[in-house]
């Protein structure tokens, strides 16, 4: 079975779940199929805006998110995770890059030496020159993916891309499909694990 992970760098809960799905596919035998999107379209075609923005003036809730964030760093044994010093970061030049990526064939260690460099050792992945930087120093082919970030067939697969996970449904990062099933949010990781084993046990 293959559950879609729809995900921009630019969301730190998008890279928390990144950091869970090895143990979830593990325990339920499922692959997940990473879906780059851009968060910014997501957002401008829906009407959403980031919890950054949604949260401010609310008394109380921005602390008990932060509480729900340690949480989840507990249980999953997460200790790396930095809050990014530049967010938000205009992510459209690296999600472009995951696009780049999986055509060289390099697209699983792209996704993680981009995560490592926005949110373990968060760096200003939106400045070209520490873009190339933070590729080269995970040795990846920096020159060749940067060289290809504005070529018309890069940019349409990221907008289809985009507009698809708008037109099923989605609203934010990280979404995920089991199937024709959406699920939003690293606290929704359980329910996608128990929407696999259903759908596993189905005839």
């Amino acid at each position: 079975m293959i559950v879609e992970f729809h995900f921009d760098f630019g969301s730190p809960n998008a890279y928390l779940s990144h950091r869970v799905i090895p143990e979830i596919e593990k325990r339920v035998g499922a692959r997940f199929d990473y879906i780059p999107v851009l968060l910014g379209g997501v957002f401008k075609a829906t009407g959403n805006v980031s919890p950054a923005v949604s949260l401010q003036g609310i008394k109380n809730k921005p602390q008990y998110q932060a509480l729900e964030t340690r949480r989840f760093l507990e249980r999953h044994g997460i200790d790396d995770y930095r809050p990014n010093p530049h967010f938000p970061v205009n992510t459209l030049q690296i999600m472009r890059g995951a696009i780049v990526a999986r055509r060289e064939g390099c697209f699983e260690r792209y996704v993680d030496e981009v995560y490592r460099h926005m949110w373990a050792e968060p760096k200003k992945m939106d400045d070209p020159k520490v873009i190339l930087a933070a590729l080269e120093e995970s040795a990846l082919p920096g020159e060749k993916i940067i060289a290809s970030l504005q070529e018309p067939d890069v940019k349409a697969e990221l907008l289809a891309n985009t507009e698809d996970a708008v037109r099923r449904g989605v609203f934010g990062s990280p979404s995920f499909f089991v199937g024709d099933e959406l699920f939003f949010g690293k606290d929704r990781l359980r329910d996608v694990e128990l929407e696999i084993d259903a759908q596993k046990g189905k005839p």
